[in-house]
């Protein structure tokens, strides 16, 4: 059986994830800058410079995504901290991602390369740009 039920709603969607992705890595930034809406538990204050250069990071990239402005290096960028926070702060707790708590950054991480590769889709700054640029 050939579920396509959804395939009409795929721009909407695909502007759905990044959106509410680029939202919640948002939050992330947020709340190591600003502790908004709270301050993380057990995170040194002031920062250390590795965690203050990814809610730097989460901060820009979060916001680039949400609003689709240069969505593809952003996402990258993005993907790459998930991997490095995977590799650094996870993965030497166990090799599972459910024992070493890592899940959500390999989801975030895949979904940024996702994004970096498809780009930022419907309702973004990135297909307003793309759709008025003076043809060549």
């Amino acid at each position: 059986m050939d579920f396509t039920l959804l395939s009409r709603w795929q721009p909407q969607l695909h502007a759905l994830l990044r959106i509410i992705t680029g939202l919640l890595f948002l939050e992330h930034g947020t709340a190591k800058l600003l502790g908004f809406p709270v301050f993380p538990e057990g995170m040194p204050n002031p920062l250390p410079t590795m965690i203050l250069a990814s809610a730097i990071i989460e901060l820009v990239c979060g916001f680039l995504v949400t609003i689709g402005l240069f969505t593809r290096l952003a996402a990258f960028i993005a993907a790459g901290e998930m991997a490095a926070a995977y590799f650094i702060g996870h993965f030497p707790k166990g090799f599972w991602p459910i024992v070493n708590m890592g899940e959500p950054a390999i989801l975030y991480c895949f979904i940024f390369l996702f994004l970096a590769a498809a780009g930022a889709g419907a309702w973004s700054v990135d297909g307003m740009r793309t759709r008025n640029a003076p043809i060549r």
